[in-house]
């Protein structure tokens, strides 16, 4: 495996930073997690824009160009040979002292490393999986934007400790209102009456690649679907759920704090949704 470490590339023992870095030191930072199928890397460009945004917010000078750091991705794919799987897209602070003050690291670190990566079981895809609803709430939107994808996890990892202790491998995060609003690492939907509904944004839920491509595709699909906001008691009692994200793809629930969706198998909306995803892939994919 070779590493793209500020515009050169390393082998995978080789591929280090400083830990005065303040990615390392105080999650300063921001990344992307993007697919490739088929020799196309899938939603390429919205995840740079997005990529950018959340460099914008938090003030971080990435120095490269949009189009500098789509040929980093690109060329990571091509000298990895590796025209399938999973890139992590990561911009740190760079190299500064134990202070917290930004503006004494010199240049950010820019690092793209790609793998194989399955998420979730193929049982789960076909059956359907079990989550619950974690204690731990979503941090609040007015204190930071959940549409920064940032390097600080940690309220994210907590609530994935819960699932891990529950015998389960994704959890659902409530805001501090207590409406749904998004997994540790995957966005939420449910269907109720034949209607599809994902919690808004401004709830405090990222505002996923794969999400909206979803939310286009149901368009598409003649599906109705809507951003609002919906409770706990609205999931329990729905007909279909499912997750999406990059990383996760599509991926029915069945099941969350042992109370069983809809008749406890992937519904047909679900399937449909599944179904037309990969045959609409190539339509947003950039060539490796």
């Amino acid at each position: 495996m070779l590493v793209y470490i500020n515009g050169s590339f390393y082998e995978k023992e080789a591929a280090k930073i400083s830990v005065f870095d303040h990615g390392f030191l105080y999650g300063d930072g921001v990344f992307e997690g993007i697919r490739a199928y088929n020799g196309k890397v899938f939603l390429l460009d919205e995840h740079i824009d997005r990529f950018y945004a959340s460099s914008q917010v938090i003030m971080l000078d990435l120095i490269l160009t949009k189009n500098e750091i789509k040929k980093a991705v690109l060329d990571t794919l091509r000298k990895n040979d590796l025209k399938e799987g999973y890139i992590r897209l990561v911009a740190s602070r760079g190299d500064g002292d134990l202070g917290l003050d930004p503006m004494n690291c010199k240049k950010a670190t820019i690092v793209v490393i790609v793998d194989k990566l399955n998420i979730y079981p193929k049982d789960f895809y076909d059956k359907g999986m079990s989550t619950i609803i974690a204690s731990t709430r979503k941090n609040c939107p007015d204190s930071i934007s959940p549409r920064v994808k940032s390097l600080n996890y940690l309220n994210n990892i907590f609530a994935k400790i819960e699932a891990r202790q529950s015998n389960v491998k994704e959890a659902i995060m409530l805001n501090k209102e207590g409406y749904v609003c998004e997994c540790t690492g995957d966005n939420i939907f449910i269907v109720s009456n034949g209607i599809i509904k994902t919690p808004p944004t401004y709830l405090g839920a990222l505002q996923g690649c794969t999400r909206d491509f979803v939310i286009g595709l149901a368009k598409k699909l003649n599906l109705e679907i809507s951003e609002t906001p919906f409770t706990q008691y609205e999931l329990y009692t729905a007909d279909e759920c499912f997750l999406t994200g990059t990383a996760a793809e599509i991926i029915p629930v069945i099941k969350v704090d042992d109370r069983v969706i809809g008749n406890g198998v992937p519904g047909e909306i679900t399937k449909k949704i599944i179904d037309n995803f990969k045959n609409h892939i190539d339509e947003k994919g950039t060539e490796i």
